[in-house]
C-alpha cells in the first residue's frame, strides 16, 4: 500500500502514528509545508519519505489511500474532491462528511488487536476507550493466546468440533452466574 499523509503538524504525526502502530511497514509519503521533528525522527525507523511543500494533485500519483490531517478546510476539500476523482479513498481529520473511511483505535497486546472507531462521531472517545482497554488487559494475554493455538493444533476432528471445544475451553472467560452475582 503506498498511502499519503497531507499534514505534517499535530494531526498529521497521530494519524502517522495510528497507521505505523497497526502496519509499520507501510509506504507512507507526508507532503506538508512544514513537517514536525517527531515525524522527521520517525524516518528513521520507518519507510517515510517526506515532501516539503504545499499539496498538489501530483502528489496523489500511486497513491492508494490518503489522510488528511491539515487544519486547513480549503485544503481539505481539495484533497477530498481531487481523490475522489482518481477513485483513491480519503478520510479526513475532524470531518466525517469528507471520508470514506474512519481510523479507528486499536488496541495492541501481542498477537490480540481489538479496533475501536466511532464511525467519526468521537474519535477522542475512541482514544480514551482505547487506553482503558490497553491499561485492564494484562500483558500475559499472548501467553494465553499461545496456549490456545497450541490447543487448537493438537484438537482432531473437523472444523465443527474444534470450534466446540475452543468455546467451552474459552467460555470461562464469560464468567459464571454465580460470579456475577
Amino acid at each position: 500500500m503506498n498511502l499519503l499523509i497531507v499534514g505534517g503538524g499535530y494531526v498529521g504525526i497521530e494519524k502517522l502514528e495510528a497507521v505505523l502502530k497497526n502496519s509499520p511497514k507501510t509506504s507512507i509519503t507526508i507532503v506538508a509545508p512544514e513537517i514536525s521533528e517527531e515525524i522527521e525522527a520517525l524516518t528513521m525507523e520507518h519507510n517515510i519519505t517526506l515532501i516539503y511543500e504545499p499539496y498538489h494533485i501530483k502528489h496523489l500519483k500511486g497513491k492508494n489511500l490518503v489522510i488528511v490531517g491539515t487544519g486547513l478546510m480549503e485544503v481539505s476539500e481539495a484533497v477530498q474532491r481531487d481523490c475522489r476523482n482518481q477513485n483513491i479513498l480519503v478520510n479526513v481529520a475532524d470531518k466525517p462528511a469528507l471520508c470514506d473511511f474512519y481510523l479507528g483505535s486499536t488496541v495492541v497486546k501481542g498477537d490480540l488487536k481489538i479496533a475501536i472507531s466511532t464511525n467519526g462521531k468521537s474519535p477522542t472517545f475512541a482514544k480514551r476507550f482505547r487506553e482503558v482497554l490497553e491499561e485492564i488487559l494484562p500483558d500475559s494475554l499472548q501467553e494465553t493466546l499461545d496456549n490456545l493455538r497450541a490447543i487448537r493444533d493438537r484438537l482432531k476432528g473437523d472444523f465443527e468440533y474444534k470450534v466446540e471445544k475452543l468455546n467451552e475451553i474459552t467460555n470461562v472467560m464469560k464468567g459464571s452466574k454465580s460470579d456475577k452475582d
